[in-house]
């Protein structure tokens, strides 16, 4: 099963590896990490995608808790929430193709960042779902180079993430 979670850290040296080490320790693959500073610059905001048994991830929801640098755990996978991704994809655009890219930027509400004589740079956000539809839709057409952030997540509703429980 599918779990993201947030975890609210100390903005601290070594706290990534204490926390990404907590999953390998346990045999669990990280499909996605993202992590930046929150309103106040002490603390991070990590969003962690995961795959795995509902037992193991729950014993190291726990663990993350007890983590000297973690202030905050939610395991979003059976709460309500918004999430967004983000892609840059690289795509060759010849002449006879240029058109029909830009019809599949505009469909999407895509962004052209980049244009050389023989390609487009392409900003996407969305849910993974729309970005995963519209590579699938550019790939024919020749994509060069792509690169996501993986997802980001936020609780759906009025409370804020220090009040959630």
């Amino acid at each position: 099963m599918k779990h993201t979670i947030t975890v609210l850290v100390e903005n601290e040296f070594g706290v990534l590896p204490r926390v990404s080490g907590l999953f390998s320790g346990r045999g669990f693959n990280i499909e996605s990490l993202c992590v930046a500073p929150t309103l106040d610059p002490t603390i991070s905001r990590m969003t962690i995608v995961t795959c795995g048994d509902d037992q193991i991830l729950e014993q190291i929801t726990k663990q993350l808790n007890k983590l000297v640098n973690v202030i905050k755990v939610i395991d979003f996978t059976d709460q309500p929430f918004v999430q967004r991704e983000m892609a840059m994809i690289k795509i060759s655009a010849e002449a006879e193709t240029r058109a029909e890219i830009l019809r599949i930027v505009d469909i999407f509400r895509a962004k052209v960042v980049d244009v050389t004589p023989r390609s487009y740079s392409v900003e996407v956000t969305g849910a993974p779902e729309k970005i995963d539809a519209m590579i699938e839709l550019l790939r024919p057409l020749g994509v060069k180079e792509l690169v996501r952030s993986g997802p980001i997540v936020l609780g759906r509703g009025a409370k804020a993430w220090k009040s959630a429980e």
